[in-house]
């Protein structure tokens, strides 16, 4: 089975497309509003949490499984193949431990300015790409983590009204900028997070998190059951 994704997504090769749990799904909108619904229970896991600093390791890969657990059952699980972006899969642990060593210094010695720590974490975490799949999703809400609990400071509005998971201007100046940055030409992902970031304080919460990667899902606002439920019948 294979759904058709935007430009700049990762494919998944058969045997990560059969870590489905849901084999009646048919097309990539049902796929979509069953991951925008975990997603958003995972937010409001996040929201409730009490402990977990994402600069662990351990926290990275529990925040992906909560993010896309209910739908793939790799989730939180470190990919094992190569893929036409991402370090070689025996380099991911050690890649994520040099980032997460790397922004711990940034937030305690202020080595950036919050905006560019949060864009050089986002990045670099795209960049080691550790999940088959739901990598960008993933480092997005991660950035604003690490923002929040380490900087004291607002989100970044990633999406600015549109819905990153889809083909639209806003997703290709994303892209171009995560390209510019894997040249070694930070600024177009500054200028991208800068345009966008809230510079009053703003407590991470499951709307603003939400509000990063809209879908159809969104519109309606359904849960994770509703979802579940709606792509089995429809």
């Amino acid at each position: 089975m294979r759904f058709a994704a935007p430009a700049g997504a990762t494919p998944l090769d058969p045997d990560e497309m059969g870590g489905l749990k849901f084999g009646h799904i048919t097309t990539r909108a049902e796929l979509d509003a069953l991951e925008h619904a975990n997603i958003t229970e995972g937010l409001r896991w996040l929201a409730r949490r009490r402990r977990g600093d994402i600069l662990n390791d351990a926290f990275i890969r529990t925040l992906h499984k909560r993010l896309f657990g209910g739908v793939w059952d790799w989730a939180g699980t470190y990919r094992r193949r190569e893929k036409n972006i991402g370090v070689a899969p025996y380099q991911i642990s050690m890649q994520l431990h040099m980032l997460l060593g790397d922004a711990h210094l940034w937030a305690k010695d202020r080595t950036f300015e919050p905006l560019e720590a949060g864009a050089r974490f986002h990045h670099r975490l795209v960049q080691i790409h550790p999940f088959p799949n739901g990598n960008g999703r993933h480092a997005r809400i991660a950035a604003d983590i690490y923002l929040s609990d380490h900087f004291d400071h607002a989100p970044i509005e990633w999406a600015s009204g549109f819905d990153l998971q889809a083909d639209n201007a806003r997703r290709e100046a994303y892209l171009a900028a995560l390209r510019a940055a894997d040249a070694g030409d930070i600024d177009p992902l500054l200028e991208f997070v800068a345009g966008n970031g809230g510079a009053a304080r703003q407590t991470f919460s499951v709307t603003s998190a939400i509000e990063m990667s809209p879908s159809p899902a969104r519109r309606t606002g359904p849960n994770y059951e509703t979802a579940k439920q709606k792509a089995h019948h429809g």
